[in-house]
This record gives structure tokens, C-alpha cells and sequence, in this order.
């Protein structure tokens, strides 16, 4: 190997201060996404006339939920490890230079299916655990699809056509003041499409108390976990479950009684759920489909140049990526320059080369300590 190879030592240096400046931009960001969503429910509900004034409690509760979580993400894209890995993703999802050799819509189609729709990344820390993120993810995604719209009043029901007896009722859906079609109130469709919230009900519970049992019971989930980070939010989502089942056994066994009390209830666990949101771990639904360009980052960097060490002589790493970490600790003020000014940046060498530099420079102190 070289004699010219020093050690290079890290040192901390003064960077540029972004912190002030990037909040900022946040609150901005923030702000102009609330006001868009303010817009769209009024366009989307014929300027209120198909929106429910009694639903206002929810509605001021997802104007407050989008500021914030386009807040916090805008923040978290501020991070320049994030930013990188954001950027990048996109710049090779969108190069058509990359297309032919990364076979992009295979490639996408997998990303989309193992990050987003199946989650076997899940799956490979244990089925129980898989089991129940998909049971919660789905049957919060299925609460999401059908709440949000009626609470914007983009979507409604109106009585449609109604035969010579009541099975033939029927109910017209209209999507932003538009009639899109109609259902019958009796039948499989009708039925799934009016209970779909009491399904997803029955989804979240499970996969709540499933999550709940591994959390209760494996020694590494109780020695790291955290009331507010981790168990909170498994309790909002089984409250906002079990109130709005609750609605359902009143309004279909009871005759309606404590309907009027279960209903603020439940109104304010989903309030409460949705404040929470961007504050806590549900927070990371908003971050998971970015995984999708961390995947065609990586692809890119496996198959492109690779960075060989100058102490081993050997491949350790793809090139893009030892580039763009040296550009990374730049950002966030640390210098792996190495302090004689001659050999490799600390950030320029494999683990085991860094071991080796390690290990000759403890070699030559004790030679020169019993010299």
C-alpha cells in the first residue's frame, strides 16, 4: 500500500445555518397547502351547498392535520441526507438515460408492491407483526377513502329511482355535484358500499390488539417503546374503531339510543386522531411512499460505477452513493478531510481499510512509545 496514506481524523466543522430560513419555508409551504384544501372543499361542494354543516368539527380538524404534515415534511426534506436521497430518487426515476438499464416499469411496479402495497419488508420480521400493519394500514386507508369525501362534501347520496316495491330502491352517488351513478339499497354493492367504514372498523381492532400483544409481550418492543410514540397512537386508532362500531350497534340493534352521545365521541377521537397525526408515528404513512425513489437510487447505484478503496484496492460501495455522502457531510458541517492534507478522505475508505489505518497508526504509537 501507499506510504502517503494518513489517517484522517473527522472534524467537526461551523455550517451553513438553514434551520431558521428552512421553517420558514415550511410554515409557507404549510399555509399554501391548508388554503389549497380550503379552496377545493368549497369548489368541490358547489361552494358549500353539498357540504354538512355538522361535519365542520372534522373538516377544521383536516385543514389543521394537512398544515402540519406538509409542515413536517417540508422540514424533513430540508434534512440534506433527506434531500439527497429525495433528489436523487427522482433524478433516475425521471432520466430517461437510466430507463433501458434499470427496466424503470419492472422496476417500479416492485417498488410500488413490496413498499407500498404488500410491505414484505414486514413480513420479514415476523407474520404476526405483518399481519397486523396490514390489517391497520388497509382498514385505515379503506376509513380514509370513504371519510374524507363526505366530509368535504365532494360526495354524497341522493334517493334515486324507486320501483313498484322498496327492493328496488335505489341511491344516486354524486361526486362533486355530478350524478355518477346509482346503487341498489339492498344487495351486495349497496351493502359493502354503505358498511365500508364498519369493515375497516374490523380490520383496525384486530390488527390494533395484535400489535398491542407483541408490544406486551417481546422483551426488545417493551425495553425501546415509548407511551407517545408507540402505544398512543395504537390506542387513538382502536378508540376511533370501537366508537364507530359502537354507531353501528346503535343505529342497527339499539333503535338509536346513545346515538347522539356516541357520535360526539367518536367525533372527538377522530378529531383527536387527526390533530395528533403529524406529531407522531403515524406520521411515517406520509413518508413511506418516498421509498419508491430510494429504491431506484439504489438500483442505479448497484448497477453504475463502484467506489474501490485506496488502502484494500477493493469494491466496498457504489460510487454515487460514497459521492453524495462526501457531499452530505459537507452540508451538515463535517469535515473527513485528512489533517496532513495528503491521502484519502475518511469517507473515501471501506470499513475494513478504515480498520487497517486504525491499526497501523496504534502500531507505530506503541513502537514509538517503547522505542
Amino acid at each position: 500500500m501507499s506510504s502517503e496514506l494518513t489517517e484522517p481524523l473527522p472534524r467537526v466543522v461551523r455550517g451553513p445555518r438553514r434551520a431558521p430560513l428552512a421553517r420558514w419555508a415550511a410554515i409557507r409551504h404549510g399555509a399554501v397547502a391548508t388554503a389549497a384544501l380550503a379552496a377545493l372543499i368549497v369548489a368541490g361542494s358547489r361552494d358549500l351547498a353539498d357540504f354538512d354543516s355538522a361535519l365542520v368539527g372534522y373538516t377544521f380538524a383536516c385543514l389543521f392535520m394537512t398544515f402540519g404534515v406538509v409542515y413536517r415534511y417540508s422540514v424533513w426534506l430540508s434534512k440534506p441526507p433527506t434531500r439527497k436521497y429525495w433528489v436523487r430518487g427522482f433524478q433516475v426515476l425521471f432520466s430517461p438515460r437510466r430507463w433501458p438499464r434499470l427496466r424503470r416499469p419492472t422496476l417500479i411496479v416492485r417498488a410500488l408492491w413490496s413498499k407500498i402495497i404488500a410491505q414484505d419488508f414486514i413480513l420479514r420480521r415476523g407474520a404476526t407483526r405483518w399481519i397486523a400493519h396490514m390489517l391497520i394500514a388497509w382498514g385505515c386507508t379503506l376509513a380514509a377513502a370513504v371519510t374524507f369525501p363526505l366530509v368535504f362534501g365532494w360526495l354524497h347520496f341522493e334517493s334515486g329511482a324507486a320501483g313498484a316495491d322498496s327492493a328496488r330502491a335505489t341511491y344516486r352517488v354524486v361526486l362533486f355535484g355530478q350524478p355518477v351513478s346509482e346503487i341498489p339499497v339492498h344487495g351486495a354493492v349497496g351493502w359493502t358500499i354503505f358498511h365500508a367504514l364498519i369493515v375497516s372498523g374490523f380490520m383496525v381492532v384486530p390488527g390494533v390488539m395484535l400489535a398491542m400483544i407483541r408490544r406486551m409481550r417481546e422483551r426488545g418492543a417493551v425495553a425501546v417503546q415509548r407511551f407517545e410514540r408507540d402505544l398512543l397512537p395504537l390506542l387513538l386508532l382502536f378508540a376511533v374503531s370501537v366508537s364507530g362500531l359502537l354507531l353501528w350497534v346503535s343505529y342497527e340493534w339499539l333503535h338509536g339510543y346513545f346515538y347522539g352521545a356516541l357520535a360526539q365521541l367518536h367525533a372527538l377521537t377522530v378529531i383527536v386522531t387527526l390533530l395528533y397525526l403529524p406529531f407522531g408515528k403515524l406520521f411515517h404513512v406520509f413518508q413511506r411512499p418516498a421509498s419508491v425513489g430510494v429504491t431506484f437510487y439504489k438500483e442505479a447505484g448497484d448497477r453504475g460505477e463502484k467506489a474501490v478503496c485506496p488502502v484494500t484496492g477493493e469494491a466496498f460501495a457504489a460510487k454515487l452513493q460514497t459521492d453524495d455522502l462526501e457531499e452530505v457531510l459537507g452540508e451538515v458541517g463535517f469535515d473527513y478531510a485528512p489533517r496532513a492534507g495528503t491521502g484519502p478522505a475518511w469517507s473515501e475508505l471501506s470499513p475494513r481499510g478504515r480498520r487497517m489505518l486504525i491499526g497501523r497508526a496504534h502500531s507505530r504509537a506503541r513502537r514509538g512509545r517503547f522505542s
